[in-house]
């Protein structure tokens, strides 16, 4: 039983090995250069790195309810918090004490599949999902999730689970330059039916942490350096990273991949960002992925079908496309998943809500005038100092590489352009807190 497990794990560890020396094989930086910065983020320590807003890491613990925790987070204006195990009790171990972090969109996403129509249509082909009318939704009943176990799902209206989703909607349209800003805008009624209904008042983070988005509890010392928070977030694929005092109880920072391309963004000007950022992405051997490795989905494909994909591939969003030759459209993350049932009206016609049916439904609710928010994207001959911006300003995780014909040809993540700024000297992480990060990364 354990072989499987195991063949899992060395594939995962060998495809950061391989995306991360293909970026360094591709980059046409002088070894010079590359190997000053190198050295230079070794050198800066992890404690000059600017705190959380307010100074302190809002921490939950993993016998916390779901609703209790979507509360913790809207008011802590959060969108992800480290994860503490309340059986470690007083113990100073961060392994001990530490199971992992979650974040809201496992949250939303487990709201969606703990409803029988999730369930029906997000384990299924969209060729095979059926259509349930809104009268079935509210006669839901025990669903069987992996990461829960069997979970009865009573009571469900399709009134609550819209209420459930209303507060992250309105995390959207309070839209700010950071995810904080947004999550200073839910809304009440997600967590007020959290807290009332089943399975939700019942059910703990715990349960729950190893689902979709779920990120392994992998931290780093004050004292470490950002060249070490910069490999946690390029070469081996966190979203944040947790900054430690080993010997004290408390999580000191919260370090994400958007507040890093953040702060190369504020770097402008100094003749070390200048030089790197000045290069075509091509120059930085972006995009990594070809043309035909982007997972995408097409305009008239079922929208719970591009949740499922997203899931299955373990990727927040997916260019919307039209066409054999991928025209980009538009674009959808796993936090749209909050829209999904906002509209009660969406219940009864399932079977042919599309992907651009649902981008519609989105626009009518903004400030647009129903106008489908045009996808963040850029030429391949566009220089890396660009693309930072965008991503900066905009507040995205991500931007398409579209041709002549706006068809999709890459995608940059914010992984993708850390990487581009370091290179992992030999043997960096063999002794991590007295482990080898591979072996973190495998629990």
């Amino acid at each position: 039983m354990a072989q499987p497990q195991t063949l899992k794990e060395s594939s995962k560890l060998a495809s950061y090995d391989t995306y991360f020396e293909t970026i360094q094989s591709r980059k046409k930086l002088p070894n010079s250069l590359q190997e000053s910065l190198t050295v230079a983020f070794a050198r800066i320590p992890v404690s000059s790195f600017p705190e959380v807003p307010g100074g302190k890491v809002i921490e939950i613990l993993a016998d916390t309810s779901i609703g209790d925790a979507v509360k913790i987070l809207s008011e802590s204006n959060i969108l992800s918090a480290p994860v503490r195990n309340p059986d470690a009790k007083n113990s100073m171990d961060w392994r001990e004490r530490y199971l992992g972090i979650i974040d809201y969109s496992a949250i939303v996403l487990w709201v969606l599949e703990s409803a029988e129509i999730a369930a029906a249509t997000l384990t299924a082909s969209s060729a095979t999902a059926a259509g349930v009318g809104a009268g079935a939704v509210g006669a839901l009943g025990a669903v069987a999730l992996g990461a829960t176990g069997p979970v009865a799902v009573v009571g469900l209206t399709v009134a609550a689970v819209g209420a459930a989703v209303a507060g992250g909607v309105a995390a959207d349209r309070g839209m700010g330059k950071d995810a904080p800003t947004a999550a200073a805008k839910l809304g009440e009624d997600f967590y007020k039916v959290l807290l009332q209904e089943e399975p939700f008042k019942s059910t703990t983070v715990r349960s729950i942490l190893k689902s979709y988005r779920w990120a392994p509890f992998l931290p780093v010392a004050m004292d470490s350096s950002m060249l070490s928070v910069l490999l946690l977030l390029s070469k081996y694929r966190l979203r944040n990273v947790p900054v430690i005092e080993p010997g004290q109880p408390l999580v000191k920072n919260f370090i994400t991949q958007s507040a890093i391309v953040h702060g190369l963004e504020q770097c402008k000007g100094r003749d070390w960002f200048d030089s790197i950022s000045a290069e075509s992405i091509s120059d930085m051997g972006l995009p990594f992925m070809s043309s035909n490795e982007v997972v995408s989905i097409q305009s008239d494909e079922l929208i719970l079908e591009a949740f499922k994909r997203m899931k299955d591939n373990h990727i927040g969003g997916l260019p919307v496309v039209e066409g054999p030759k991928r025209k980009i459209v538009g674009n959808v993350s796993i936090r749209d998943i909050r829209y999904l049932l906002l509209q009660p009206k969406l219940f009864s016609s399932f079977r042919q809500l599309t992907v651009m049916d649902f981008m519609n439904s989105i626009a009518a609710t903004s400030h647009d005038c129903g106008k489908v928010v045009t996808p963040i994207t850029c030429k391949p001959e566009a220089t890396l100092s660009t693309v930072i911006q965008s991503l900066a300003s905009k507040s995205v995780h991500r931007i398409y590489v579209v041709g002549v014909d706006d068809e999709v040809v890459g995608v940059i993540t914010l992984r993708d352009v850390i990487s581009c700024f370091i290179s992992e000297p030999p043997n960096h992480f063999d002794n991590y807190f007295g482990f080898a990060v591979q072996e973190m990364l495998n629990e």
